[in-house]
């Protein structure tokens, strides 16, 4: 059994190398001889993947921000059909990558009629921009959906899609995060030591719109407190390492910057400061308070604000879970360095806001579903073929 699976930034890595490995775990315990094709990164070769492009770095928010990555993607998009084309799949896996992903599905459907599709983990436009023209593509090229949230399952359900709620791939993920404690030893943390875990990119333009700012705050905070605080930067990605070792020097910070497994500079904190994303469950599922901030290009945001309507309830996905505000966003002219500082250092001194927001995450952990999601869902991908 051959299954292409498509996939782009890194938190389509992280979720796609968490479905290959489940994949081929159920497909040993089942007896298929499986190969896995994928677009996809690093994490998901390491998981035996056969990754036929790196997409993990393409990936943008916004009009003018999505420019230089036009081609590159158009690029690996030709490739990746022509690939298809003569060596058809038995099965496709779609993984967020909205406009990518409507792309190759549209040309399967189009040329492999009888390749069965699955979309896993849909774009949250069925959440900000339920009657756009991506959701009906969506809809039309998409044979099963395995939905993460079960407002996502009752959206597609009302449309007239096969859909099954699976759960959140996250809850597999942190089944064994580490805890405060553990994770401080590992890093050699003091238990008196106030730390702060920053998060500010994944893709490419949030180094330009989001990194500055977050550096701003932190050398703020870091005064305030006397130096008694240490950051932790995790690094998404090798090459935003020479961007994020200047900033430190610029702006003067304790901070250290973690490669590798990311939880345990998160579990290891008392705040989170963080662009908004993947990233915002599993600091919430780590019981870590956090602010969440995010900016784009002003030209970007002015057009998507007069001219293209743009309104959304949330944008962090802890509180689009619980379709309220649970943790502090602050969203472009808002995301400044004061905006920041404030929301940090309530949510350091604030006892009663910090057990509010951790009673929050416990309620918004009940929506996730349970543990187990990937081998579920790699379940349901293969049962399609028997």
């Amino acid at each position: 059994m051959r299954i292409f699976i498509s996939t782009g930034e890194v938190s389509g890595d992280l979720q796609g190398a968490m479905l290959v490995a489940s994949l081929y775990r159920q497909a040993s315990q089942n007896n298929i001889d499986l190969e896995i094709i994928a677009l996809g990164g690093e994490q998901m070769a390491a998981m035996g993947a056969t990754v036929l492009h790196n997409t993990s770095a393409i990936g943008s928010v916004g009009l003018l921000e999505s420019l230089p990555l036009v081609l590159p993607t158009w690029q690996i998009q030709r490739r990746a059909k022509a690939y298809l084309l003569q060596h058809p799949p038995d099965l496709v896996v779609l993984i967020d990558y909205s406009g990518p992903n409507l792309a190759i599905g549209g040309y399967l459907r189009q040329h492999l009629p009888n390749v069965p599709i699955v979309y896993y983990i849909a774009p949250q436009t069925w959440v900000w921009s339920p009657t756009s023209g991506g959701l009906r593509q969506l809809v039309k090229i998409t044979d099963y959906l395995l939905a993460i949230f079960p407002e996502e399952a009752r959206f597609f359900q009302n449309l007239g899609m096969n859909v099954t709620w699976v759960g959140h791939p996250l809850l597999d993920r942190l089944a064994d995060a580490p805890q405060r404690l553990t994770a401080r030893q590992a890093l050699g943390i003091p238990t008196d030591k106030t730390v702060i875990t920053l998060l500010p990119a994944s893709r490419q333009q949030e180094i330009k719109y989001i990194l500055p700012v977050i550096c701003r705050a932190a050398q703020v905070i870091q005064t305030s407190l006397n130096q008694n605080v240490e950051y932790l930067i995790p690094l998404s990605l090798s090459k935003y390492r020479p961007a994020i070792a200047e900033a430190i020097k610029i702006y003067q910070l304790q901070a250290r910057i973690i490669e590798g497994n990311s939880l345990d500079a998160i579990a290891a904190s008392d705040l989170a400061i963080t662009k908004s994303g993947t990233v915002n469950l599993e600091i919430a599922l780590l019981n870590v308070p956090q602010v969440v901030l995010y900016r784009v290009h002003p030209l970007t945001m002015w057009i998507a604000r007069h001219l293209l309507g743009f309104s959304i309830p949330f944008m962090s996905p802890p509180n689009l879970v619980m379709n309220r505000t649970i943790v502090p966003e602050l969203l472009q002219e808002e995301a400044n360095c004061e905006r920041i500082v404030q929301e940090a250092k309530d949510l350091l001194e604030n006892k009663a806001r910090i057990a509010q927001i951790q009673a929050d995450y416990q309620e918004m952990r009940q929506l996730l579903g349970e543990v187990g999601v990937c081998d579920r869902t790699a379940q349901a991908i293969l049962n399609l073929k028997k």
